[in-house]
């Protein structure tokens, strides 16, 4: 009983709000919390990560399927994109975007190597991903969310790319935004305040942390009704 009790003080601390949270010019509440900031398109090499059984455990985790289409957000060199676009298959689709110019264009030319014809490149914005709307089955976040500057406008402008019963997918490490992960307890409260329900979690070490689920629910809310969650 006293660990279930100690573990709701650690949820709420998380959802707490933070004082005086000043807003972006679009009236959303920003971050209060540091943000990570970018400093490599992959976190590890390839050849490790496979032998760790990363992206099969986190794409079972994830449900991913045959014919789904799917979003790789923050995909970086496209460690993520190339196993997708394999589980997906042909008539599947993949999209991968990425904010920083050198690693778009690296992984559209590996796309273009590979001949994958199931996947898309795009370059995104740092607040708006600029999804079509009502698409995805998934949309990717892996080991990226804490490098965003804006989550509650990036998540709210993310909403409508959900196809029905489609789901975000985070992978992070449990360990301060400055060090390049974010708490659990943090990430809900950020998620919750756009809209967004946790499905699931779960300990995911081959990918160095845990894996979350959402699924949007409801109305998208106001962003002068969000509040900044403190980290």
């Amino acid at each position: 009983m006293r660990g279930r009790a100690l573990a709701l003080i650690v949820l709420l601390a998380g959802c707490a709000k933070a004082p005086d949270a000043p807003r972006t010019a679009n009236g959303f509440p920003q971050a209060a919390r540091p943000v990570a900031k970018v400093v490599s398109g992959s976190w590890s090499n390839e050849p490790d990560r496979d032998k760790a059984g990363e992206a099969v455990a986190v794409m079972q985790a994830a449900r991913v399927g045959k014919g789904m289409t799917v979003a790789d957000i923050g995909a970086g060199e496209g460690y993520y994109t190339i196993r997708l676009a394999a589980k997906v298959g042909a008539k599947g689709r993949v999209l991968a975007e990425d904010i920083v110019p050198l690693f778009h264009d690296r992984l559209a030319d590996r796309v273009y190597r590979d001949q994958l014809d199931n996947v898309s490149v795009k370059l995104g914005k740092p607040t708006d991903p600029q999804l079509p709307t009502g698409s995805f089955n998934r949309i990717f976040m892996v080991h990226m969310y804490h490098e965003i500057d804006e989550p509650y406008e990036f998540l709210w402008n993310l909403r409508p790319a959900l196809a029905p019963e489609g789901l975000v997918v985070v992978v992070d490490a449990d360990r301060p935004t400055q060090a390049h992960g974010t708490p659990p307890a943090l990430l809900d409260c950020e998620f919750r305040q756009v809209g967004y329900k946790l499905v699931e979690r779960k300990p995911m070490p081959q990918a160095g942390g845990y894996l979350a689920l959402f699924r949007a629910e409801g109305r998208r809310p106001d962003p002068r009704d969000m509040h900044a969650c403190k980290g």
